[in-house]
């Protein structure tokens, strides 16, 4: 029973086998931390951003790419991958050095796509052009993924994302103009949106026709203003049932056409004040795709 559109099926559909994502971390920052749009970044990031399972910026991209490729090829017997520019925001450089880093990945034949993590608010027109050079010169697949988050912009300002929606709409059709995919990052069981914002996320990535969403649920991290909002008890939080039924709604109201990379994240117990109510991701997502079993519900039932 189809239930919802696994990222990682439509990868081996495409590729006609198991595609793995390989992270590459440098050493970058964003607007929202260098004092452009603001200081602190997002009141959920921490100082070492999302790379929690990166090797460090010290080493190069190659050295990076080798290094996983050869633990992952060995374990998983993998043999195509996609570069991932996972930490911070990838575009936030100059293009011609963009340009460099995406060349740099494309001496790697096994490698099939390229995935660049960024903000939609500091992705130039001179940074799609050089990404579609890319994929036009080595027949290699190219998508950015833009940190949305909701479709309120009044949560938006709350997190201190420093951009609004309509940024992540004009980046969006920017992008689609080259013929480039484009993913979505949003977080669900915000304790700051509705039922009604998670459908009107779902909706408007329908209506920008945005290739894959990667959903994360709500952990808290240590030394984060966001912590020290949750240690204050100044916040509180959605219950984990509440979390599954917002899940359940936003793939409900999802095309099908959107592949989904995953439904919830996940962060180093160490570095974490709160994450997925005390249970593992696995368990979680299971709750969720047997819920849509028992009610014969699936992506796009409501569209």
């Amino acid at each position: 029973m189809f239930l919802y559109n696994k990222y990682s099926n439509y990868l081996k559909e495409k590729y006609n086998e198991k595609v793995y994502k390989l992270p590459i971390n440098l050493p970058l920052t964003c607007p929202n931390r260098d004092g452009t749009k603001g200081v602190g970044g997002c009141i959920f990031c921490s100082y070492v951003g999302a790379g929690f399972e990166s090797y460090e910026n010290s080493y190069s991209i190659a050295e990076q790419l080798q290094k996983n490729m050869d633990y992952i090829g060995k374990k998983y017997k993998a043999k195509k991958f996609i570069a991932y520019f996972q930490n911070f925001s990838n575009t936030y450089l100059p293009p011609i050095d963009f340009y460099n880093n995406l060349l740099e990945v494309t001496q790697f034949k096994n490698i099939v796509g390229i995935s660049i993590s960024t903000r939609p608010d500091c992705v130039s027109d001179l940074h799609i052009l050089y990404a579609k050079k890319i994929k036009d010169e080595f027949n290699i697949d190219i998508m950015f993924e833009l940190g949305l988050q909701s479709s309120n912009d009044n949560t938006l300002k709350f997190l201190n994302r420093g951009h609004s929606v309509k940024d992540f709409c004009d980046c969006a059709n920017r992008i689609h103009k080259y013929n480039l995919e484009v993913g979505a990052h949003i977080i669900l069981g915000l304790f700051t949106d509705t039922k009604e914002d998670v459908i009107n996320t779902a909706k408007l990535l329908n209506e920008y026709k945005i290739d894959n969403v990667k959903c994360h649920s709500l952990y808290i991290l240590k030394d984060t203003v966001l912590g020290n909002m949750y240690e204050k008890g100044e916040i509180t939080l959605k219950s984990k049932d509440e979390f599954i039924d917002e899940v359940i709604t936003f793939l409900c109201y999802l095309n099908k056409d959107c592949s989904v990379q995953r439904l919830l994240g996940r962060a180093p117990k160490e570095d974490t004040l709160f994450e997925n109510w005390g249970s593992s991701w696995r368990k979680i997502q299971l709750e969720i795709e047997n819920k849509l079993m028992e009610n014969e519900l699936y992506q796009g039932k409501l569209v």
